[in-house]
């Protein structure tokens, strides 16, 4: 399941971190990835520790967790620390798989989705579009600013090169508490259902029915 955010963060939250991504230092974005990866990953990434990116990444972590949809959609259990890259001309990130596993030994996550947060005007660059293969079919995504894709992290995936202009960008990986993308796109088709049930009858017998069906699901397949 692809899932879209089209306004994760707010216009003011956006202004906030567009402004500290000018004095936060970036390096080479290589150094991150791992050894057949870093073959392919030509971008910037923004310096962790710093005063300017522990403001930014809370900001971020905080809009997602305020996500309702994003919540329910992800059904999140961790999260790994917010990563800020950058892409200006000529960098690019070639076709790739993240890594399962995140983090060191006492704070390992496993990534079942990736989160991108677009955080340039998508008419201040050109080129930088995430393109996702799921069942041999690559689709291309160049989102507003602010604006959130999430995706399966397993999936073959890559950022087409910048010709003019920078790309701006948050990633976030989730461990769901739904291991399986299958499972989670029928626990979300029926969290809609319920809530659409919801605003038309109110809480009904069929009302209930359907929430019975979600929550033992989610009783049956969660792992925390």
């Amino acid at each position: 399941m692809i899932y879209f955010a089209p306004s994760v963060l707010s216009p003011d939250e956006l202004a906030i971190i567009q402004s500290k991504l000018k004095s936060v230092p970036f390096a080479d974005g290589a150094s991150t990835a791992g050894w057949s990866a870093r073959e392919v990953k030509r971008n910037l990434q923004a310096t962790l520790g710093t005063p300017e990116y522990e403001q930014i990444a809370r900001t971020v972590g905080e809009a997602f967790m305020r996500s309702n949809e994003m919540q329910a959609a992800l059904l999140p259990a961790a999260t790994t620390s917010v990563l800020f890259n950058r892409y200006g001309p000529g960098m690019e990130y070639g076709p790739h798989v993240d890594a399962p596993v995140m983090g060191s030994f006492n704070t390992a996550v496993r990534s079942d989705i990736a989160i991108t947060i677009f955080l340039s005007d998508p008419r201040s660059y050109d080129g930088g579009e995430l393109t996702v293969f799921m069942s041999g079919i690559g689709s291309k995504f160049k989102l507003e600013a602010g604006a959130a894709i999430a995706y399966p992290a397993n999936t073959l995936h890559h950022v087409t090169p910048v010709t003019r202009g920078v790309r701006d960008a948050a990633i976030i990986w989730v461990q769901s508490q739904v291991r399986d993308p299958a499972q989670r796109e029928l626990l979300w088709d029926l969290d809609n259902a319920k809530r659409q049930i919801f605003n038309r009858e109110g809480k009904s017998p069929l009302f209930d029915a359907v929430s019975k069906s979600h929550a033992n699901l989610l009783r049956m397949w969660a792992e925390i």
